[in-house]
């Protein structure tokens, strides 16, 4: 700043000292003139134009010692599908109120599980279905039905993963049915209906021979019985170096989007008796952290040995943020609009180590990394608005709603011939 400061008072007294010499030069010029009987009408017209040349080099001065600062223009592309925002990471940035959302009615698509269709289930206002997501330094491509569907012809999509997995699956069917015009074309190719337990549904999409399939693996590892002669507190196992059995049926696919996370964690393990076994051995110390690199490791050793590279392209979502509150993460409390801040909801371990571990491979993974824009929106949850409203639910997402946003964004990236990685 005191450099600054020197500078202009330097440059003030240089703008001074001209001022002095071109008016003192003035005042002789005219008194020659005067003493050689030039006329007043002359002299005047003389001090007027020395007094224009003096005022256009002030003005010249001015603006070369202080230039013009002109606000920032932070200018947006709008990519198209093909060009993909591989420039831009676009899991950081707001939500933004929008009011051409949702996308679609979830009490019209027969795929919305009715237990996330907050709406049918009593939920009143409606606001947490208007927003958009709006990345910091680009756009995400407005939702194309038409195109998106034609260049999805004959394609295989498949989910793997746990409940937040299935959500997600169920809003890709229901934003791309809004561009089926005979709805009876869309169909579940077991006749079967969604429930929670189920581990395979498969939806086909006959116009456009386009199949989109969900397995439910919550560990993608192999969950197993307790081993001969565990203590009496071991009911069952993951068996961190076996992958699902029915990873097999997901390998014929375009592209594999995986999920995992809201399982591991001590209500879902320990507490039920379910420890982690590696071969032969139980691993009854192993914490859970730990445990979940290890069965990513094990993933990671069938994507690089299974997954044929050339036709399939994999993905991976992040820990997906719940707002359980109180001192036991016990209580839920829905609000009206999204939280202005992340209150530190933006990281998770379990996030963190997906990262880390998709970075070490050689196979191209994408990490749809949801977690800092799911951390504002405290009021998408399912909440007491469930086919079991006694039980309030702080995890799950509304239908429509956040799992949409995902879809758009999953979308953009299964249509665009770049790879993104999470730096």
């Amino acid at each position: 700043m005191l450099g600054n400061f020197e500078v202009e008072q330097c440059s003030f007294s240089k703008l001074r000292q001209f001022h002095e010499r071109v008016l003192s030069f003035s005042d002789r010029f005219v008194k020659i003139h005067c003493k050689h009987c030039v006329s007043e009408s002359i002299s005047a017209l003389i001090v007027i134009g020395l007094f224009l040349s003096f005022l256009s080099a002030v003005v010249c001065t001015y603006f070369h010692v202080f230039p013009i600062y002109q606000p920032a223009v932070r200018t947006y592309t709008v990519h198209e599908s093909d060009d993909l925002v591989a420039k831009c990471n676009v899991f950081y940035g707001k939500w933004i109120p929008d009011e051409s959302y949702p996308l679609y009615n979830a009490s019209q698509c027969p795929f919305a599980e009715r237990g996330f269709d907050c709406v049918v289930n009593g939920r009143r206002d409606r606001g947490y279905q208007k927003w958009r997501w709006q990345p910091k330094n680009c756009e995400i491509p407005r939702f194309n039905v038409q195109e998106i569907l034609g260049k999805l012809h004959g394609k295989r999509i498949v989910f793997v993963g746990d409940s937040l997995s299935r959500t997600q699956w169920e809003s890709m069917i229901c934003l791309l049915m809004q561009g089926v015009q005979d709805k009876r074309n869309v169909h579940e190719i077991n006749g079967n209906k969604i429930t929670k337990r189920i581990r395979f549904l498969g939806v086909y999409f006959s116009s456009y021979n386009l199949r989109i399939d969900f397995y439910r693996s919550v560990f993608l590892v192999q969950p197993g019985p307790a081993p001969r002669h565990a203590p009496k507190r071991v009911k069952s196992t993951v068996k961190l170096d076996k992958l699902d059995d029915m990873s097999k049926e997901w390998i014929d696919s375009d592209f594999l989007i995986f999920n995992s996370g809201h399982w591991w964690t001590p209500t879902k393990l320990f507490d039920m008796g379910c420890y982690f076994q590696a071969g032969r051995s139980l691993k009854l110390g192993m914490g859970i952290t730990s445990a979940f690199r290890t069965a990513l490791e094990t993933w990671v050793s069938w994507v690089e040995s299974s997954v044929n590279r050339n036709r399939t392209r994999v993905f991976f979502r992040t820990f997906e943020s719940s707002h359980w509150i109180g001192r036991n993460r016990n209580k839920c409390k829905v609000t009206r609009r999204p939280w202005l801040k992340t209150k530190g909801r933006d990281h998770s371990r379990i996030s963190d180590i997906i990262i880390d571990v998709v970075k070490k491979m050689t196979t191209p993974v994408t990490v749809l990394h949801v977690t800092p824009m799911g951390a504002f929106r405290s009021d998408a949850h399912v909440g007491t608005w469930s086919d079991k409203q006694s039980v309030a639910d702080c995890s799950h997402w509304c239908l429509p709603g956040v799992p949409d946003t995902w879809n758009e964004i999953l979308l953009s990236m299964m249509l665009s011939k770049d790879v993104v990685t999470v730096q």
